[in-house]
């Protein structure tokens, strides 16, 4: 197998990867944000927690919900550009991004959904690596090597 072979299937493989990662961060995306429209009320009133604190955690929900949806369109848009085997900082960039989404998104479901948050720190270091993993782009943008497009692309 040639160099240019064992590049291919590695694209292949990193793409799909990172495209399944997307496509689940998503459906959960979708699934949680519904679960938060039509029964969270509902469940949580059964659980006997106020009408202000569930008010509240249907807010946090919605805000963990928005921020994994827009963070993992971003990543899709990465994974669907096909340079991801070319540019350590794309790599970066979509780490960054799953990272600060587990903290940041992590953090608001486990504060609204189990009310329970292993550290005060988690939701703000995610929002940070969220920052981050936006400035690996930016970087990437102003300083990534820049490919002409063939007759085959």
């Amino acid at each position: 197998m040639t160099n240019q072979n064992v590049t291919s299937l590695r694209t292949t493989f990193f793409t799909r990867a990172i495209l399944l990662i997307a496509a689940l961060l998503g459906v959960c995306a979708v699934g949680v944000g519904a679960y938060a429209a039509h029964g969270m009320e509902k469940s949580l009133a059964e659980q006997g927690v106020s009408s202000d604190d569930i008010e509240k955690r249907i807010d946090q929900t919605e805000v963990a919900v928005r921020y994994q949806m827009f963070h993992t369109l971003a990543i899709l848009a990465i994974a669907l550009t096909g340079r991801l085997d070319r540019s350590r900082l794309l790599w970066l960039t979509v780490v960054a991004l799953l990272i600060g989404m587990g903290l940041f998104s992590g953090g608001l479901y486990s504060i609204s959904l189990a009310d329970t948050l292993g550290h005060w720190a988690i939701v703000p270091s995610g929002g940070l690596t969220l920052m981050i993993g936006w400035i690996f782009l930016a970087v990437y943008a102003l300083f990534g090597k820049c490919v002409r497009p063939t007759a085959d692309h």
